[in-house]
């Protein structure tokens, strides 16, 4: 009997080893096993690509506009005039029915200072989602010919049945000449 005793605990430190190395395979598998299920709800790599966009804007001439697509929405990019600029800086903004400054709808360059020549803009008005047509309307901003609504040249609304001014999407300046939207 006492061989029986001595024998035992040398059993009972073999039987934990076996328990634990088990466990940690059954671990290492079920890691195995979940990892890809977890991995394929994450973001695809076009999707990824689609959140930003990057515009080189020393390629619009002045008075012209870009139309870009992100997200699925159409971006406005107009390197405007400086008619159109003193037109925009000369509206009493306590008129409109969403009251916000030029410089309000403009985003600090490399500087930190505000370039005024680029409105950079989402291209759909804020009623039922129509694309606006650029210098047109009363205010030689954008014109809405589904529902009547007037932007002027900085995109706000000036007429219409439209109850906001278009949004401006987040970007940022990478440098003088271009900027990163998203």
């Amino acid at each position: 009997m006492s061989e029986t005793l001595e024998t035992k605990p040398e059993d009972e430190g073999k039987r934990d080893f076996i328990f634990l190395a088990t466990g940690a395979a059954a671990a290492a598998g079920v890691a195995s096993f979940t990892w890809p299920l977890v991995a394929q709800m994450g973001k695809a790599a076009d999707t990824l690509a689609a959140g930003s966009i990057e515009i080189d804007l020393s390629k619009i001439a002045e008075g012209q506009q870009l139309k870009m697509l992100w997200r699925g929405k159409p971006i406005f990019v107009r390197h405007r005039t400086p008619a159109e600029i003193a037109e925009a800086e000369a509206v009493d903004v306590s008129i409109l029915p969403d009251p916000e400054t030029d410089d309000a709808r403009l985003v600090p360059g490399p500087t930190g200072e505000l370039n005024p020549a680029y409105l950079v803009m989402i291209g759909v008005c804020t009623h039922f989602g129509c694309v606006p047509v650029g210098e047109a309307g009363d205010y030689d901003g954008w014109y809405c010919p589904c529902h009547g609504s007037h932007y002027d040249t900085s995109g706000r609304i000036r007429k219409g049945p439209a109850p906001l001014n278009m949004t401006i999407p987040p970007y940022s300046y990478t440098s003088d000449n271009v900027i990163k939207v998203g």
